[in-house]
């Protein structure tokens, strides 16, 4: 598994009008077989921010499957508007530090 981050400053846009979008984004990553979970957060200090989480079942399978499947249209086609609003957008994979509370 891996996770993609991507970072958001809306610079042009309304924070409704954003999740509104990213909530149609969604049922296209609930549909995607190689997308494990998702979580939209909005920055407390800094509420033009927001940081996408997505779990992918891999790298090749995020890159490959899900961006030539039938699902990536219907996500860009709600989330494309805001990609130049983009400040990263990486993946990264999980180390053996974790939270206590997980190994319970």
């Amino acid at each position: 598994m891996i996770t993609e981050y991507v970072r958001y400053r809306l610079t042009d846009a309304e924070p409704d009008e954003f999740e509104a979008a990213y909530a149609l984004a969604a049922e296209a990553l609930d549909a995607a077989p190689q997308c494990l979970a998702y979580e939209l957060a909005r920055g407390v200090e800094e509420p033009d921010r927001y940081v996408l989480r997505i779990e992918w079942a891999s790298l090749a399978e995020h890159e490959g499957d899900f961006r030539s499947g039938p699902e990536f249209g219907r996500f860009l086609a709600a989330v494309g508007p805001y990609i130049g609003q983009i400040e990263e957008m990486k993946h990264y994979q999980s180390t053996a530090v974790t939270s206590a509370a997980k190994a319970r």
